[in-house]
């Protein structure tokens, strides 16, 4: 069981997020929708220990992560919009900063490498990869330890069909092995792999039901 609660943030006088609360099982794939700006990169980076909450907490089956960022870094993947990859290294010298030798070799033969087909370009620098490489390559990253839960902000914004298919299918795989993600988006697509979303305006969370109404949606955001 994830939950996380009471999350509040502010910059000086603007309050981004207020008392954002919500509960995502295993096995879950949870959306959270909103316009740009609305606090949805600045929940994921709270959840992924890059800021800090004013308040609030954030757990794992009872474990308190805002506490703890050594198992917050074993128990959650976060896939960030930009791209950190080191640019001058092909992606097996990227995957060498997160993998021991002998696990980036059983993953490439048939884990989550193999899966996201990290094997097509393992040897091309990040700097000739095309965006949906690059995306996958910091998917493959992220997921060194083995996470319960993933957090992805906009994780398939400007790449193309093909590769969003072999996300979207590493998502499923993920998700049916007890795994649960948490998707900062914009896309149909991803809306309708979620179990729950919800809509973060002006700081606050409120569950949506999507039912394929886009001008509705529009017109919630």
């Amino acid at each position: 069981m994830i939950q996380i609660k009471n999350i509040k943030k502010s910059y000086g006088k603007k309050q981004v997020l207020k008392n954002l609360t919500l509960e995502a099982e295993a096995g879950q794939i949870i959306g959270i929708l909103g316009e740009n700006g609305s606090g949805k990169s600045t929940l994921l980076s709270i959840l992924a220990g890059l800021q800090r909450p004013d308040s609030g907490y954030f757990t794992i089956d009872g474990k308190d992560l805002l506490k703890n960022s050594k198992l917050r870094n074993e128990l959650v993947a976060y896939v960030p919009q930009e791209n950190p990859l080191i640019q001058e290294l092909t992606a097996q010298d990227n995957l060498r900063m997160w993998y021991d030798k002998e696990t980036l070799k059983k993953e490439l033969d048939k884990g989550v490498l193999r899966m996201l087909g990290i094997n097509q370009f393992l040897n091309t620098p990040v700097r000739y990869m095309s965006g949906g490489m690059k995306k996958r390559l910091t998917i493959a990253c992220a997921m060194n330890s083995n996470p319960k839960l993933m957090l992805l902000d906009e994780p398939t914004a400007a790449v193309d069909l093909v590769c969003r298919e072999d996300i979207y299918n590493y998502f499923e795989q993920f998700r049916s092995h007890g795994g649960t993600l948490i998707i900062s988006t914009h896309e149909v697509q991803e809306i309708e792999l979620c179990d729950q979303c919800y809509i973060l305006k002006d700081g606050s969370l409120k569950e949506y039901k999507y039912d394929g109404d886009i001008p509705h949606l529009i017109g919630r955001l």
